[in-house]
């Protein structure tokens, strides 16, 4: 299993809950300063079981250096966890430096790449007679953002959680499983830093149907169930985990 984004956040409950689970794990980082994150969240799985490798997406080459990396490990991938992601703040209020730069890093990384990364995973599934990836989008791929200085992480989470939908449609009949995850205010750095440009966490949560924020280790378990495989007819489908904040 490859999971990127492995070091923090949702990353990191997943990578803990699929290494308590019996897996496999690559997890993925993107530079050496998050090494140690992503060490501490697989600290518990044996060294046999678990890999790490680096990389930045904002490099056009790193997913498939990763990719290979990873299958080099085992000779395989039977799932890929598509997790890693980046927020950068412009508007169209901003001015027009601020505005240009947010945009090619948030493509690059949260839609680009990934999509690399599934176009490898596709080609390797079908020699294997069928495979499972699992992208994390997020609810502001269906709802748009709250803070429109975010216009371009939500038009990247749109843009990959399309390329997961035209995965799953396409390549059903090759037994390649596909499926979306878009939680709500999940308790992440990112969510923080959303948090801080809406007045504070409290006036957050008091929007929030349950009135508490999503725990990171509720996705992980959510894709240690997507990563078996059970209901295959799933596929295709996106789950929102918002605490019905959110209901489609």
């Amino acid at each position: 299993m490859l999971l990127t984004g492995a070091a923090s956040g949702i990353g990191a409950a997943t990578a803990r809950i699929l290494g308590d689970a019996g897996a496999h794990v690559v997890g993925h980082y993107r530079a050496e300063v998050e090494r140690n994150g992503a060490e501490s969240a697989l600290s518990n799985v044996p060294p046999e079981r678990k890999m790490l490798v680096a990389g930045d997406f904002i490099d056009p080459s790193a997913a498939d250096r990763i990719w290979d990396a990873a299958l080099a490990w085992k000779q395989r991938i039977d799932v890929l966890v598509l997790n890693a992601g980046t927020l950068v703040w412009g508007g169209l209020d901003d001015n027009e430096e601020t505005w240009q730069a947010s945009w090619a890093p948030q493509l690059q990384i949260n839609a680009v790449a990934p999509a690399q990364m599934m176009r490898a995973a596709v080609k390797h599934y079908k020699t294997r007679r069928g495979g499972i990836i699992i992208t994390i989008s997020s609810w502001n791929a269906h709802r748009g953002a709250t803070n429109p200085a975010q216009i371009g992480y939500t038009a990247s989470k749109a843009a990959v959680k399309s390329a997961a939908q035209t995965i799953a449609r396409g390549y059903a009949k090759d037994k390649v499983l596909s499926y979306i995850i878009s939680p709500g205010v999940v308790r992440t750095r990112m969510s923080l830093e959303f948090a801080e440009t809406q007045g504070g966490e409290e006036k957050v949560t008091a929007n929030l149907a349950m009135g508490e924020w999503v725990p990171p280790d509720e996705i992980g378990y959510l894709i240690a169930f997507l990563a078996t495989g059970t209901v295959r007819h799933l596929t295709g489908a996106t789950f929102d985990v918002n605490g019905a904040s959110y209901v489609r």
